[in-house]
């Protein structure tokens, strides 16, 4: 296991309680050698004061519409070899640290990316991308359990997920960190790409696992309806400044743009939107667009060294437990779940109705990982609808899924 020091950068705005929640997950990952850097608004500032630990976080307060400079920001407080970043609406598996920097220890290794999983917190939502030369996604297919090292062809990259990264803070310095031209959208692609045209290897780790809620926030609702689209045309336009040749820029535009009315289309149709918003939101998009092609592009030159020195977090070795209940038992042992999250243990409480309902995974604001569903249900949405088993079956099966994550033994 590698023993590098880690800064955990999280950037906050708008979303208190979704930070704290954040912070008590993170606050259960089982890594020796970290710090936990919070950039955020007065709010979130306020709520990470509240944390038991919170004389042992970094906090810096910053309440402005521009995440890459925030977490530029984030960087030049981060006084650890390697900076992870994890957004306020995520929480971490507790071995996640331990996979994602694992990588670091190849020299040629700069950035390291983990696999997100969606709302159920079983569906996957982001797993291996590569980019193509406009920053478009395409699917990678790569081993389940271990990492997987790429030193991308000439004009491609590897997507890293802004949720799940992480990067050597030395070559963040020398390629200036994020762009702050990206107010929103677009930031972690076009370090993706700079870094492939430097010339370094990124490293997936599907192991390396974060939660996403897909919190809403200016952009999008709860929901993931779109709420406005100008920093998304902006952020277009400068990255083709950036990255695409002038004469494919138009047909370029004009296939996002279809792209983007047909996404609004399917939110029309589901009943998300109003066909006026779909014009006003295409609208913005197009006003963003011309806006991004003026836009200021300087790059901010990040200090060599941190502003601060490293701030070790607290890690403890915490065991990691199973419990199972029924429906008519929850209240009581979760509980007990609680109560054992109390005396610094990682619990998992799994409660199976006799039902074929699909499986749930949250974690809760008590820091308890809770699964729920039917004890013939599905888990994996690949798994069949109806499958016969038994009690302790169906338990030690969801075991042996979370096992590495959740620091379980497989045995």
């Amino acid at each position: 296991m590698t023993d590098l020091a880690v800064s955990v950068v999280i950037v906050s705005r708008g979303r208190p309680d979704a930070l704290t929640r954040c912070l008590l997950g993170v606050s259960q990952v089982q890594y020796d050698n970290f710090e936990v850097v919070v950039v955020s608004d007065p709010e979130g500032i306020k709520a990470a004061r509240k944390m038991p630990f919170s004389d042992d976080l970094k906090l810096v307060v910053f309440d402005q519409p521009n995440i890459s400079a925030a977490r530029n920001l984030g960087i030049s407080l981060a006084a650890g070899e390697v900076v992870a970043f994890i957004d306020d609406d995520a929480v971490p598996e507790p071995q996640w640290l331990r996979y994602l920097i694992a990588p670091a220890e190849q020299s040629d290794v700069a950035a390291m990316g983990g696999f997100v999983r969606g709302r159920n917190g079983i569906s996957f939502q982001w797993k291996a991308r590569s980019l193509d030369r406009f920053g478009g996604g395409h699917p990678l297919e790569i081993k389940k359990e271990q990492a997987t090292k790429f030193h991308p062809p000439k004009g491609h990259a590897i997507k890293t997920e802004g949720t799940n990264m992480a990067f050597r803070r030395d070559v963040l310095i020398e390629l200036d960190g994020f762009d702050p031209a990206f107010h929103y959208f677009l930031d972690e692609t076009d370090l993706n790409m700079r870094l492939a045209g430097a010339g370094y290897a990124t490293a997936l780790v599907p192991l390396a696992e974060v939660h996403h809620g897909f919190a809403a926030n200016r952009m999008r609702a709860a929901n993931r309806v779109p709420r406005d689209l100008y920093d998304i045309g902006a952020s277009w336009a400068v990255f083709q400044r950036k990255h695409v040749v002038d004469v494919e820029r138009p047909h370029h535009w004009k296939r996002l743009r279809m792209a983007e009315r047909r996404r609004l289309l399917r939110h029309m149709v589901s009943g998300g939107l109003e066909p006026s918003s779909v014009k006003k939101l295409l609208r913005r998009l197009d006003i963003g667009y011309q806006e991004g092609l003026e836009r200021a592009m300087q790059p901010t030159k990040l200090a060599q060294h941190p502003s601060e020195p490293f701030k070790a977090f607290p890690s403890r070795r915490m065991i990691s437990a199973i419990l199972s209940t029924r429906p008519y038992r929850f209240t009581r042992d979760m509980q007990r779940a609680v109560d054992r999250v109390k005396n610094n243990e990682i619990v998992t409480l799994m409660s199976f109705s006799l039902s074929t309902m699909y499986h749930h995974v949250r974690f809760t604001e008590d820091g308890v990982w809770l699964q729920r569903g039917g004890l013939f249900g599905k888990s994996a949405r690949k798994a069949p609808f109806f499958r016969m088993t038994t009690r302790s079956r169906r338990i030690e099966n969801e075991r042996r899924r979370v096992a590495s994550q959740r620091g379980l033994s497989k045995d």
